[in-house]
């Protein structure tokens, strides 16, 4: 017996084969490309996504020598939109999160929606998310629309190659802005206020239920037997919470990956009034979450190392880590504001640009390396503050990404954020959280307490420096200040 779980990244798909005591029997995994048509413009080939999934599978599931898969689950990036046509194909290339071509849009949906309705939705809307995207395709793309019979988010997508089911779950759905996070449904509110074409939105399941069984077309090109179990699945942000076992209040994640993200569970869909931060549906029916988002985590630092011309250079992180570690904390006064491509929380202004402020003739390569590190953190503990401000800041926090796999990134997150920084030492946890709630849909567990106990324990503390605290604690008041002094010279 086994559970395979598909990761739909932004980078790469992920696979992975479990077994029932999670212990991983196979893994897999393929790349695909971001496409750039126009400046501002993010889009992925749906059909790219299928063929990197069939890769991974049929990798994962040969290195498990495994075939008996019991049940499958799926996990993706969230907010994106694949509109879908009557003979179930992509109708045209996803529009993915960090798109930003939907930024008129967004300001025309808080006009329209009003605060209220908007905290129903647990969010203010942001370009790249489905609603702003469905917005700028009713407007500048309506035949498009006219034409398709759904409107599929990308984990969705994939399922729907897999089981020819049109469906979505309350996770991914509550990240769309036009969902009701406290009833788990649609907003009709929101969706009859903008006028959207509510037939494009598809059916809502729990994260656990049964969406559908693999085709016989599916299962003879992934090397798998017909009629496994597929469950509805869920945000990759919340398959990776369920696989560490973040499930219930008091623990949170922070990762940095290409963005950053700080995670934190709730008993019930607590929403910031000022709508600073998203709450979003957790896998099990009776969660949420709260999340913040910075869109230019890692990517910064990628476009530094790209900017040094090292982007051929495997070992161009760890080069730039080492010259970081030799800087003192602060970088010598120098800050940096990570609002490469705009910023989510907790400003939500899509046009937000990024800085380097107090650069002097002394500042080298490794004095921005540590500033870009500094700054991206520094963002989100603006985050951490308002979550501390709803009482729901979490007292631990698991360090995940690729980002906090540098020691000297994660010292400086422990520092800043002045909170105890555990070490996974399951290492990615996105797609076996995903086989997890499959193997809830399938039976094979009877509830997610029954899988806590699956969760990888802590190989690693970082405990904050209190020397360090206290220097960071001065440079982040003066890194507070300088969004709203810039954003007047706009």
């Amino acid at each position: 017996m086994a559970l395979l779980g598909i990761d739909l990244g932004t980078s790469s798909v992920k696979a992975v084969v479990i077994d029932e005591n999670g212990a991983v029997l196979g893994s897999g995994m393929h790349e695909y490309s971001i496409l750039t048509p126009r400046v501002g413009w993010a889009e992925q080939e749906p059909e790219a996504w299928w063929r990197a999934t069939v890769i991974a599978v049929q990798e994962a599931t040969t290195k498990a020598d495994e075939r008996r898969i019991s049940a499958i689950g799926i996990d993706g990036q969230m907010h994106g939109l694949v509109p879908i046509n009557a003979l179930l194909e992509a109708a045209a290339p996803a529009i993915i999160w960090a798109d930003q071509r939907s930024s008129g849009e967004v300001t025309f949906m808080r006009d329209q929606v009003g605060d209220d309705l908007l905290r129903q939705a647990g969010t203010l809307p942001a370009a790249g998310f489905y609603a702003a995207t469905m917005l700028w395709m009713m407007r500048h793309q309506p035949d498009l629309l006219e034409q398709s019979v759904a409107c599929l988010l990308p984990k969705d997508y994939i399922r729907l190659r897999l089981t020819e089911q049109i469906a979505t779950d309350a996770s991914d759905a509550s990240a769309t802005a036009l969902f009701d996070v406290q009833t788990r449904r649609w907003s009709t509110d929101i969706v009859r206020t903008l006028q959207l074409p509510a037939h494009l939105l598809p059916a809502v399941l729990e994260s656990g239920q049964i969406a559908g069984t693999l085709t016989p077309a599916a299962a003879a090109i992934l090397n798998l037997t017909p009629d496994i179990p597929v469950v509805a699945g869920c945000a990759d942000q919340v398959a990776q919470a369920v696989g560490n076992g973040l499930i219930d209040p008091g623990r949170g994640s922070i990762t940095i990956g290409t963005g950053g993200q700080l995670f934190a569970p709730l008993a019930s869909p607590n929403t910031d009034a000022q709508l600073r931060l998203h709450t979003f549906c957790h896998a099990p029916a009776d969660r949420w979450y709260l999340l913040g988002a910075t869109l230019s985590a890692g990517l910064s630092l990628r476009w530094f190392r790209n900017l040094l011309g090292e982007a051929s250079n495997p070992d161009a992180y760890q080069y730039l880590a080492q010259l970081a570690d030799e800087v003192p904390p602060g970088a010598d006064g120098l800050l940096f504001l990570p609002y490469l491509v705009g910023e989510r929380a907790p400003i939500m202004d899509a046009s937000a640009q990024g800085a380097l402020v107090g650069l002097t003739l002394r500042h080298e390569r490794g004095h921005i390396t540590r500033a870009i590190m500094e700054g991206v953190v520094f963002g989100l503990r603006q985050v951490l503050d308002v979550m501390d401000g709803l009482t729901a800041a979490p007292r631990t926090l698991l360090a995940s990404g690729n980002g906090l796999a540098s020691p000297v990134w994660r010292q400086i997150a422990a520092d800043i954020l002045n909170r105890p920084l555990s070490l996974s030492s399951g290492g990615e946890r996105a797609g076996i959280g995903a086989a997890l709630i499959a193997g809830i849909g399938a039976g094979i567990y009877k509830d997610y307490a029954e899988i806590l106990s699956m969760a990888p324990v802590a190989g690693l503390t970082i405990e904050p420096n209190p020397e360090h605290v206290g220097r960071y604690d001065e440079g982040y008041a003066r890194y507070q200040q300088l969004y709203p002094l810039l954003k007047t010279l706009r």
